[in-house]
C-alpha cells in the first residue's frame, strides 16, 4: 500500500468515529480526563479528546506556562533568524473553541491506586482515565560538573524551547571573533527537534556573517549522525568549509566550568568559548517519579494500540517520553500523532467500542542549514498486531535530495498547520 492509501484510513477510522461519537456510552460523558502536559502531545491530545467525543467528554488540561512554545524552528532563535515571540501560541482556544478546563499549575505526584493527582498547589483532582506527556528530563548527573557550570551560567541546554533559548543567542552574539562554540550529543534516544545538527547550522550561518573566524565544533557520543547525514555533512562542507568541525565517538564525561573544558571517556580535554553541552535524556521528571518509567528507569513502556503505561493502567502517556517502537523518532510531529491515537482509543473504551486495530502514524522532520534552505526526512509507521509494535513502511517516507529555500516555505506551512491542528 502507498503513502496516501495509509493517510487515508487511518483519516478515515478517526472521521468515522468522530461521526459516531453521538452514540457514546454513559461512561464517556461521566469520566474524569486528565491530560498533564500541554506540549505536542498532550495539547492535542486535549483537543482531538473532545472532537472525538462530540464536545462530551470531560478534559482538563494542566500546564504550567502560559503559553506554548515551540520546540522544532527554535536553532532559529538560536541563530538569531528569528524570534521566540514567532514560535509562541496561546492556549486560548483550548478552552475558547474547544470547551477544554485549563489549569496552570505543574502536577508534583500521582497516585494510580486511588486514581488521583496531586498539583504543586496541593489541590488533589480525581481522574478516570490520565493522560501523561511530560517531554524529557535532562540527565544533568550524566555529566561530571554539568550542574554546577549551568548554575554558575556558563554551560546552557536550550533543549526546551523558551529563556535558555534567547539566552543561548546571546552567548553566542557576545562570542569573541575567532572563537569556539561547542555543542555535544548524548548518545541516541534523544529529543529532537531541536535537533543537534540543526543547531550547529544555524550557529555556523550566525557566526559566517558576523564572526567569520569563528569555529563550531560537533562532540557527538554516537558513532556517525544519527538522521539525515549525508545532507548534513554535504551542507557542512560547502556551506560552512573550515567552521564545522565534526566529532564522532566523543561521550562527554565532565566539564569544568572555571576553565570551560570539555572532558570524555578516551579523547583529549578541549576547551571552547560557549558550551552549549547536552546530556543524555529520561522520561519527563513524573513519569520517572510515578514508576512510568519502566524502561532501564528512563522511559516508558507503553500498549502501543492506546498508549496505555505497561505499568499502570488508566494512566497513558504520549511522545518523547515513551520507549519508542524501531525507527520512531521522538519529535513534535510524532507526539501530535501518538496523541490522536490514544484519544481515538480512549473515547472508544470509554464508549464501549472497539479500539482501532490497525493505527498509523505518520511524521516529518524538517532542518533548517540555514536561515532559508531546509532538507527534511518523512516517515509512515504502521501497527503490526503480531509484534505489539509499530514498524516503519517500506518506501512511505522520504529524504530530501538537497536543500531548498522551498522546503523552508513547506517547514513554516507544517508549523503553522500543527500548531493549528493542535492549539486552534
Amino acid at each position: 500500500m502507498d503513502r496516501r492509501h495509509f493517510l487515508g484510513n487511518s483519516a478515515a477510522a478517526l472521521g468515522a468515529l468522530a461521526g459516531f461519537s453521538g452514540l457514546a456510552h454513559a461512561n464517556l460523558q461521566k469520566a474524569e480526563i486528565l491530560v498533564i502536559g500541554g506540549g505536542y502531545g498532550g495539547a492535542t491530545a486535549a483537543k482531538y479528546l473532545r472532537l472525538f467525543s462530540n464536545n462530551t467528554a470531560k478534559v482538563t488540561l494542566i500546564e504550567p506556562n502560559a503559553s506554548f512554545v515551540s520546540c522544532p524552528l527554535s536553532n532559529l532563535v538560536v541563530g538569531g533568524s528569528r524570534t521566540l515571540a514567532e514560535l509562541t501560541s496561546p492556549y486560548d482556544n483550548l478552552s475558547k473553541r474547544h470547551g477544554i478546563k485549563i489549569i496552570q499549575d505543574s502536577v508534583s505526584s500521582i497516585d494510580p491506586d486511588k486514581k488521583t493527582v496531586k498539583l504543586a498547589s496541593g489541590k488533589t483532582l480525581r481522574y478516570d482515565k490520565a493522560i501523561v506527556s511530560p517531554g524529557v528530563t535532562l540527565m544533568m548527573n550524566s555529566i561530571e560538573g554539568l550542574a554546577q557550570a549551568n548554575k554558575a551560567g556558563v554551560t546552557l541546554q536550550a533543549w526546551k524551547a523558551g529563556p535558555e533559548t534567547v539566552a543561548l543567542h546571546k552567548q553566542l552574539a557576545a562570542m569573541r571573533d575567532g572563537g569556539t562554540f561547542a555543542i555535544s550529543i548524548p548518545e541516541a534516544p534523544y529529543r529532537c527537534p531541536p535537533g543537534p545538527y540543526e543547531r550547529a547550522c544555524q550557529v555556523a550561518n550566525y557566526l559566517k556573517q558576523n564572526k567569520p573566524k569563528s569555529k563550531v565544533l560537533i562532540l557527538d557520543a554516537n558513532q556517525d549522525v544519527t538522521s539525515k547525514g549525508a545532507l548534513f555533512k554535504k551542507v557542512w562542507a560547502e556551506q560552512y568549509p573550515g567552521m564545522i568541525e565534526y566529532l564522532p565517538k566523543y561521550n562527554v564525561t565532565a566539564v569544568d566550568a572555571k576553565t570551560k573544558t570539555i572532558k570524555f571517556e578516551v579523547q583529549d580535554d578541549i576547551k571552547a568559548d560557549v558550551l552549549n553541552l547536552l546530556p543524555a535524556m529520561s522520561a519527563g521528571e513524573i513519569a520517572v517519579k510515578t514508576g512510568l518509567a519502566n524502561s532501564n528507569g528512563r522511559w516508558v513502556n507503553v500498549n502501543y494500540i492506546n498508549f496505555e503505561s505497561t505499568a499502570q493502567k488508566d494512566i497513558h502517556v504520549l511522545g518523547d517520553a515513551i520507549q519508542v517502537a524501531p525507527a520512531m523518532p521522538k519529535s513534535g510531529h510524532m507526539a501530535n500523532q501518538h496523541a490522536k491515537v490514544a484519544a481515538a482509543a480512549i473515547v472508544a473504551e470509554l464508549s464501549g467500542w472497539e479500539v482501532n486495530p490497525a493505527p498509523v502514524l505518520t511524521n516529518t522532520c524538517y532542518s533548517f542549514v540555514n536561515d532559508k534552505e531546509v532538507i527534511h526526512v518523512a516517515s509512515v509507521h504502521q501497527y503490526n498486531a503480531a509484534e505489539k509494535t509499530f514498524k516503519a513502511v517500506p518506501g512511505a517516507g522520504g529524504l530530501s535530495p538537497a536543500p531548498s529555500t522551498l522546503e523552508g516555505v513547506y517547514a513554516w506551512g507544517w508549523a503553522h498547520n500543527i500548531w493549528a491542528d493542535s492549539l486552534g
